[in-house]
C-alpha cells in the first residue's frame, strides 16, 4: 500500500505521504540498507536498465527508503517529483548541472548562503556558465540584469542571515515573461511556512540538514518541481554523477517531517518573542526578524509565510570584537554554524558561513562584522534570553 494523501491536511501528509510497506506490515518505515536488488530473470534486469519497466537497480539512485521520503517531501510542497540528494549544496549543483550549459545566463541573489556563492564563483563560472548578482528586493533590479540567454533566477528567502524577503509572485511574473526558471531555495521556511510552487516558483531546492532533519543529526538535501525537469533531468544527473542521500539519513528526514508542522510553529513562536527583546536591548543597533513590524518586507512576508521562521540576525555593538565577546560569553548556547536545530544555536556569520567571500562581497550582502545570527531552538525562551544576556551585559 503506497500513502500519497494528496487531499489530505499538511500535518497528515507529513505523516502518512509516501509510506509503501512491505509484506511484514511494519507501522514504521523501513530502512532499506542495500546496495544492490536481484531481479527475477535477465529479461526483468534489461528492461529495469532500459527503463521499459519500473522498479529497483542500484542504490545509487533507486532506494525504497529515499523514495519515500522524496514522494513524502514532494506531497508537502504540492509538487510532482523530488530528488534526494547528499546535502543541501549537492541540490543547488545538481540542479545548475542538469538544467544549465555552458553560456547560460543566471541571476541570483545576493544574499544566498555564502557557499553557494563560492560554488558559483569559483567552479560554475569556468565552466562556461555567467552570474549577475542582484538585491533579492529590488524587483528592478532583477528585471535589469536578465539578459537573452539568462535561463533562471535564483534566490532564498528569506535570505541567510538577514531574513530580507523576496516578492516570489512578482518574480514568478518576470521569470514566465522572460522564459527563464524561477528556483527558490526554501531552507529557512520549509514547506511548513512557505510553498514557493503554489507562488510561482518552478523549483524549490532544500537542505534536509537544516529544519527537516530538526535535531541537527544527519546531512542531506532536496529538488522539488516537476516530473520533466526535476522527474527526468536533475533525476539523471543524480543517476550519473552520484551524490546521492544514504538510506539512513532518507529515514531520519522522514522522521523529521512527522514533527515538522509543530516545530516549525514552536521555533516560529519563540523566535518572535525573542526578536522582540532584543529589539529593546541598547547593545542591539538592529534586529533582522521577518516578523517584527520594523522590518522592511514584514506585511510581504505575512502575506506569503503562514509564520516568519525560528532565525533572527542582530547587530551588536563594538563591530567583530562585541560580537565575539557576545558569543564567547554564552554559557549553553551551541556555537555552530549549523541552524534548524532543536538546540539553539549562534554564530558570526562574518567569520563562518561567509567568511570565503570577498570584503566587498560580504559588505554588498550586509554582514557586518557586528553581526549575530541566532537559530532559535526549543528550549525555554527565558532561559535563551538569560543565556544571551550573559553577553549582553558585557558590550
Amino acid at each position: 500500500m503506497t500513502t500519497h494523501n494528496h487531499d489530505k491536511g499538511f500535518a497528515t501528509r507529513a505523516v502518512r505521504a509516501g509510506q509503501q510497506r512491505t509484506n511484514e506490515q511494519e507501522h514504521a518505515e523501513p530502512i532499506f540498507v542495500t546496495s544492490s536488488y536481484v531481479f527475477d530473470s535477465a529479461e526483468q534486469a534489461a528492461a529495469r536498465f532500459s527503463g521499459d519497466e519500473a522498479g529497483n537497480i542500484y542504490s545509487r539512485f533507486t532506494n525504497p527508503t529515499v523514495r519515500t521520503f522524496e514522494q513524502r517531501l514532494a506531497a508537502l510542497e504540492c509538487a510532482e517529483s523530488a530528488v534526494a540528494t547528499s546535502s543541501g549544496m549537492s541540490a543547488i549543483l545538481s540542479t545548475f548541472m542538469a538544467l544549465l550549459s555552458a553560456g547560460d545566463h543566471i541571476v541570483c541573489s545576493r544574499s544566498v548562503f555564502g557557499t553557494t556563492r563560492v560554488l558559483i564563483d569559483k567552479y560554475l563560472l569556468k565552466f562556461g556558465l555567467e552570474v549577475d548578482y542582484v538585491s533579492l528586493t529590488d524587483l528592478a533590479d532583477w528585471q535589469a540584469a536578465i539578459k537573452p540567454n539568462t535561463k533562471a533566477l535564483f534566490l532564498e528567502t528569506p535570505s541567510n542571515p538577514l531574513n530580507d524577503v523576496a516578492d516570489l509572485a512578482a518574480l514568478s511574473t518576470l521569470a514566465k515573461a522572460h522564459d527563464c526558471l524561477l528556483i527558490v531555495d526554501n531552507c529557512f521556511c520549509t514547506p511548513a511556512l512557505q510553498q514557493p510552487l503554489l507562488l510561482g516558483a518552478d523549483i524549490v531546492i532544500h537542505s534536509a540538514t537544516k529544519y527537516i532533519d530538526g535535531q541537527g543529526r544527519c546531512v542531506g538535501g532536496a529538488v522539488v518541481g516537476d516530473s520533466k525537469r526535476v522527474g527526468e533531468e536533475v533525476y539523471g544527473f543524480l543517476r550519473t554523477a552520484g551524490p546521492t542521500m544514504s538510506p539512513f539519513n532518507a529515514w531520519t528526514f522522514l522522521k523529521g517531517l512527522e514533527t515538522l508542522d509543530i516545530r516549525m510553529k514552536a521555533h516560529s513562536a519563540s523566535a518572535l518573542t525573542i526578536a522582540a527583546w532584543l529589539e529593546q536591548q541598547p547593545q542591539v543597533t538592529k534586529v533582522f526578524y521577518a516578523g517584527l513590524s520594523s522590518h522592511p518586507q514584514h506585511e510581504l512576508a505575512k502575506r506569503q509565510q503562514s509564520a516568519f521562521g525560528g532565525i533572527i540576525a542582530f547587530e551588536v555593538k563594538g563591530g567583530k570584537e562585541g560580537a565575539w565577546k557576545l558569543i564567547n560569553s554564552t554559557q549553553w548556547l551551541s556555537i555552530t554554524a549549523n541552524l534548524g536545530d532543536a538546540k539553539t544555536t549562534i554564530t558570526h556569520p562574518a567569520t563562518t558561513t561567509h567568511g570565503r567571500l570577498s570584503v566587498e562581497a560580504r559588505a554588498a550582502s550586509g554582514i557586518t562584522d557586528g553581526l549575530i545570527r541566532l537559530s532559535v531552538g526549543l528550549e525555554d525562551i527565558e532561559d535563551i534570553k538569560a543565556d544571551l544576556q550573559h553577553g549582553l551585559d558585557l558590550l
